[in-house]
């Protein structure tokens, strides 16, 4: 699945566009390497996102097309998260 989709359908980023651009950006890694917005993501890839101070690193549980607003926590699996300055 596309990373700029996975992050959309997983909620870890609210909108498909605002993923594509924190991509462009260079703001999101699959398992330490640069990621672009087409970038596939699959089971098992460590995401690490970083939203202005802070850095979000999650591991990728499932990739399906689409999940109920409820599910959509099933997605991934939060590994950290850190704060510039820590």
């Amino acid at each position: 699945m596309r990373l700029d989709k996975y992050l959309k359908v997983s909620r870890l980023i609210k909108r498909r566009t605002m993923a594509k651009e924190v991509a462009g950006q260079g703001r999101v890694l699959i398992n330490g390497n640069k990621a672009k917005a087409g970038s596939e993501v699959s089971p098992g890839d460590e995401l690490t996102i970083q939203f202005g101070q802070k850095t979000v690193t999650a591991r990728v549980l499932r990739t399906e097309g689409a999940a109920k607003k409820e599910e959509a926590a099933t997605f991934y699996e939060i590994i950290s998260e850190e704060r510039a300055g820590e």
